[in-house]
């Protein structure tokens, strides 16, 4: 170390020493070239060509209908409660599931519409809705 009041000193000890940044760089370059096909090594292989669009199956829409006089309809043809039981049970085994709309006539009593329901439930489908006008 130089104590000195020297001018001149000061300047020499003002630039910055290169070779250390120069050394690192150069190894780092090296270790690259080296590394960089190692990794980028595989197999050469013709790999198969697919499309992967989605299969995009709409579930049939299956619509029960409740007159006013509770008589059950599948999708306008007049059926009985055994009937209908027995439609929806081959229904569920489909894949995928159907859906159940359920329309009820605003004047039928509350309990056909729910035996319906129930058996929807029975059955095991899972996609349920009600249809209905839209208000004023």
């Amino acid at each position: 170390m130089a104590f000195g009041s020297d001018f001149e000193d000061d300047k020499d000890m003002s630039d910055i020493n290169m070779t250390p940044l120069v050394d690192v760089m150069l190894v780092l370059l090296i270790i690259f070239i080296i590394a960089v096909p190692v990794i980028t090594h595989s197999v050469k292989v013709d790999l198969p060509r697919a499309d992967n669009t989605l299969n995009d199956i709409k579930p049939e829409t299956i619509n029960l209908t409740v007159t006013a006089d509770g008589k059950i309809h599948w999708n306008e043809t007049d059926i009985t409660e055994q009937e209908l039981q027995s439609r929806l049970s081959a229904e569920s085994t489909k894949q995928p599931q159907p859906e159940i709309h359920i329309r009820g006539d605003r004047k039928v009593a509350y309990e056909h519409v729910m035996k319906v329901m129930a058996s929807v439930q029975r059955a095991g489908i899972l996609k349920l809705g009600f249809v209905s006008e839209p208000g004023q």
